[in-house]
């Protein structure tokens, strides 16, 4: 494939099906905005040049755009084809392909792209769609084909008749096309009569009318083309990408004990011959060493760190903790804000009371450490090397190295040898 490719991501849209305030392709899917896995897509085909045309609470989606993507302001949403003419007149210059993506495709893969662009640039044609096969297409602009199976325009659904609907070939809105195509026949696409807003999808109709190749490339798997919008949609997509995530970790010799009911997000990293127990969730920035357990229903949250051998067993909850090789943290405790060391045996119900009201507080446990069940530990607060603390302890004081404390609040009893 030829990179002579420059790309529109259309990021402008509000979340009305939504029903949000926040711009839809900074909703989540596995712990990571939408607009991440299209722009990361984008990446990977290494473009000439992307533009993300930003319309809706545009300050809020900047933040997610990486340098080097330049950015086009759609002033009013009226339409997909005014988004991609916004989208043009930062890339004067430039003679190409064009590909128009949307921020809201986040299931799509590279080889998809790969294989729609290589069939529109070998074939020399002015526009290639990327079409989907449906059993049950209802909500889908309809591609109609002529007597020659040629396509000759793209049917909304409002606007379909009674044999219309029934072409199971829908439109994902993914298109490529001659930049100079594209560009020449924008201006004749007319505002839609009910919504006033003008739909790139028009522009096919204008098209094959004057003779311009128009062809289409079919998706393998409908599914990954499909965009997002409403939370239902929203959930059946993390779903999707859950399980790619999963089946990923699983390749790299991961074992996920019931894929199911593993939720790990984008971005966790996970070292070989780790076990993921049932209903564990694991957030986005945290890393597990080799040959782990966790779970079942562990909740490990950002920043948290588990080094080798490492086991964090039923009902643990973690959130920016470092947790040492060896260790053990079996039974419903919950460890934030916390550095712990290697070899220490947490025992069931321990808590690290990290905040006091105002501030999170930080907790350090040294290696070798045994603390007793139900032990709360009032950050901050520093236990020492080899110590040990009796069950229902409450740490109130720095622990010294080899002590051996109890009660509540805690007091040195003895001394190791």
């Amino acid at each position: 494939m030829k990179n002579n490719i420059a790309v529109i991501i259309l990021a402008a849209g509000k979340s009305t099906r939504m029903k949000s305030d926040m711009p839809k392709v900074l909703h989540k899917l596995c712990g990571r905005a939408m607009l991440g896995y299209v722009l990361e897509l984008v990446a990977s085909l290494k473009p000439k040049q992307v533009v993300a045309v930003l319309g809706f609470k545009q300050e809020m989606v900047r933040k997610i755009i990486p340098k080097g993507i330049k950015i086009a302001i759609q002033k009013k949403l009226i339409g997909t084809a005014d988004a991609v003419k916004a989208g043009l007149s930062v890339l004067k210059g430039f003679k190409g392909t064009v590909l128009v993506l949307y921020g809201d495709n986040p299931l799509l893969k590279k080889d998809t792209l790969k294989k729609l662009l290589d069939y529109h640039i070998k074939n020399n044609v002015d526009a290639t769609l990327l079409t989907a096969q449906l059993k049950k297409p209802a909500g889908y602009g309809r591609v109609i084909r002529d007597k020659y199976f040629s396509i000759c325009a793209i049917v909304e659904e409002k606007d379909t008749d009674e044999v219309e609907k029934d072409i199971q070939e829908i439109n994902t809105g993914i298109m490529a096309f001659k930049k100079e195509s594209l560009e020449n026949n924008l201006k004749h696409i007319r505002p839609n009569n009910r919504k006033k807003e003008y739909y790139l999808t028009d522009i096919i109709g204008i098209l094959a009318k004057k003779g311009c190749l128009v062809e289409a490339v079919k998706a393998e798997d409908a599914q990954e083309a499909l965009g997002i919008n409403t939370v239902a949609e929203l959930a059946g997509a993390n779903y999707v990408m859950q399980k790619r995530i999963n089946e990923k970790f699983m390749r790299h010799g991961v074992t996920i004990v019931d894929p199911g009911t593993a939720f790990i997000s984008f971005g966790a990293k996970i070292g070989r011959g780790t076990v993921i127990y049932p209903f564990t969730v694991i957030e986005r920035d945290v890393k597990i060493g080799k040959r782990c357990s966790v779970g079942p229903f562990a909740h490990l949250r950002e920043t948290v760190r588990l080094g080798n051998d490492v086991t964090a067993g039923n009902f643990v909850e973690m959130v920016r903790a470092k947790i040492g090789a060896k260790t053990f943290i079996k039974h419903f405790s919950y460890i934030g804000d916390s550095f712990v060391g290697a070899s220490v045996n947490i025992g069931a119900g321990t808590v690290t009371a990290n905040f006091d009201g105002l501030k999170k507080n930080y907790t350090i446990i040294k290696d070798k450490v045994n603390i007793g069940s139900d032990t709360v530990i009032v950050a901050p607060a520093r236990i020492g090397r080899c110590a040990s603390t009796g069950a229902g302890s409450v740490i109130t004081k720095n622990v010294p190295d080899n002590a051996v404390v109890a009660g509540v609040p805690a007091r040195t009893l003895r001394k190791k040898r």
